[in-house]
């Protein structure tokens, strides 16, 4: 999260659950119909949304409808924020609801109802202020949130979901930097407390009838940026997917905590290869550009696990395709492309896809370093030596998987003659040795990445695993039980070596038990 954003996310993400419409206290009108359109919001199921709203209000309130209706264009943006596509669309969707709301507070000032919509319909307003970068309007608009959940609250302290968004203020008026800090006193609000913060937030989730699923949400993002629990983020994000099992920014958050959290590329790929599998199966809402997306992201992790050969064929036909959406994404997809083909020695390839990746980018800079990020590249050659290496070595893995292990051990030699230091090429030959009968010199090989002290974890698990089975063989069990325990640990391994170890861990607990 920037600087520039923490200065009002304490404001800007005080109640982005209380834009659901109602909770477990019976002072909601018809809590349970717009819980449906909540949740088709929340699933991405969009299409359904307007006549779920038509068959809602009436009998429930027309604002607790226009600000749901804001909501859905929010959640819409979300799926690709860099996009402002839909901004006229939503400003003038969240004015509605925000007039709306304050005739009905103007009304009715007694009825706790009306100030929880004002306030729901204020929210996601601010949220997208905050995205755009409109600080100053973000924390007014903030503090009439805080002040109509408060007055909500002081009518009926029963609405038990607006304690939400009384906790996400409390929670980040206390975390957030010094400078987002003189902005509240600026505004007269008053300090936080993130422990009492936390505890509401927790309380509204287990209590409130609507509000789990936002909560969760915005909760996966406080255990990230503040309480460093990303186990605990990762489990929400997963609980999400479960519930929601349409909408793809789920799945596409779990696939960016593995990679940027706990640096599991092999669980990453995982991720985008599911999100890939579901919008062509139709299980997930085709929401704009989200398959681009998820073969960006997969082409990220294949390099990331050394299979940039793989993730290049991945990019290829993307950049013909010139994507529209998400936004920005023709020129990411140019600039990944042509780091691919430096890491493989393909010098002229790489300086013309940097070139298509400036000529694509957006002028607006709404993606971060993509223009600094191609111009650094057509600056910057790779060292020739380590790329043809890095080649030689791909061409030797792809040949030991075609079966020709010949071909495979003399492209994987002069890789390490080239660059002896390199643990995954050593790898790749441990393993041509081993399929072309030499087994001696393969576990040598395996003993050295064993024993060495930097290893990437994609072969690092392989390597432990392999050399805990000829401990097996040798009948040393208790020094093979250790290294499938490590192996077994390993974040980042390869899944099929991590399993390969479990398994082994089992097999050889079970033997203890016969004897």
């Amino acid at each position: 999260m920037t600087i520039g954003t923490a200065c009002v996310v304490l404001l800007a993400s005080l109640v982005a659950a209380i834009a659901a419409p109602g909770s477990s206290a019976a002072a909601l009108t018809e809590g349970a119909r717009l819980a449906a359109v909540y949740d088709s919001i929340l699933n991405a199921r969009f299409d359904r949304v307007e006549s779920q709203l038509k068959d809602a209000c009436p009998p429930a309130p027309e604002e607790a409808c226009r600000a749901l209706e804001a909501v859905a264009v929010w959640w819409r943006i979300l799926l690709d924020p860099n996009s402002r596509r839909l901004d006229e669309e939503f400003n003038t969707r969240a004015a509605e609801a925000i007039a709306a709301s304050e005739a009905w507070t103007k009304r009715e000032p007694r009825r706790a109802e009306s100030w929880f919509y004002l306030a729901g319909s204020y929210a996601p307003l601010v949220q997208w202020r905050v995205l755009r970068g409109e600080r100053l309007p973000a924390a007014r608009e903030g503090k009439k949130i805080k002040d109509a959940l408060e007055r909500a609250l002081a009518l009926d302290p029963t609405l038990t979901d607006a304690y939400f968004g009384i906790g996400l203020y409390h929670y980040y008026a206390d975390v957030v930097p010094a400078t987002a800090k003189i902005l509240r006193w600026l505004l007269f609000l008053p300090g936080g407390d993130r422990m009492k913060g936390m505890h509401e937030m927790l309380q509204a989730r287990e209590r409130g009838e609507l509000v789990a699923g936002e909560a969760d949400y915005q909760l996966h993002l406080l255990y990230l940026w503040y309480e460093q629990k990303p186990t605990r983020a990762m489990e929400l994000l997963e609980g999400l997917s479960r519930r929601y099992p349409a909408n793809p920014l789920y799945l596409q958050r779990i696939a960016e905590v593995h990679d940027e959290y706990f640096h599991d590329h092999p669980a990453s790929a995982g991720a985008w290869r599911a999100l890939l599998d579901g919008l062509h199966a139709g299980r997930l809402s085709p929401a704009a550009g989200a398959d681009v997306r998820a073969r960006l992201g997969l082409a990220r992790q294949l390099d990331a696990m050394f299979e940039t050969d793989r993730a290049r064929d991945l990019l290829a036909p993307l950049v013909r395709e010139h994507p529209a959406a998400p936004y920005g994404a023709a020129a990411q997809a140019h600039l990944q492309l042509g780091a691919a083909h430096d890491r493989l020695g393909e010098r002229e390839q790489a300086i013309a896809e940097y070139r298509a990746a400036l000529a694509a980018a957006p002028p607006d800079e709404a993606v971060p370093q993509l223009r600094s990020r191609a111009r650094a590249g057509l600056r910057q050659a790779p060292d020739k030596r380590r790329a043809d290496a890095y080649r030689l070595s791909l061409d030797g893995w792809r040949a030991l998987e075609r079966g020709d292990a010949e071909l495979a051990e003399a492209s994987l030699t002069r890789a390490i003659e080239v660059l002896p230091d390199d643990m995954v090429a050593r790898y790749r030959y441990a393993r041509a040795l081993d399929a072309s009968g030499q087994h001696d010199r393969a576990r040598r090989e395996i003993e050295t990445i064993v024993d060495a002290r930097s290893v990437p974890a994609i072969v690092r698990a392989s390597a432990l695993v392999e050399r805990a089975q000829t401990l097996e063989r040798a009948g040393d069990r208790a020094r093979a039980l250790a290294m499938y325990e490590d192996a077994a640990k390993i974040v980042g391994a390869d899944p099929h070596a991590r399993d390969q170890a479990t398994r082994a861990m089992k097999r050889l607990a079970d033997t203890r038990k016969l004897f």
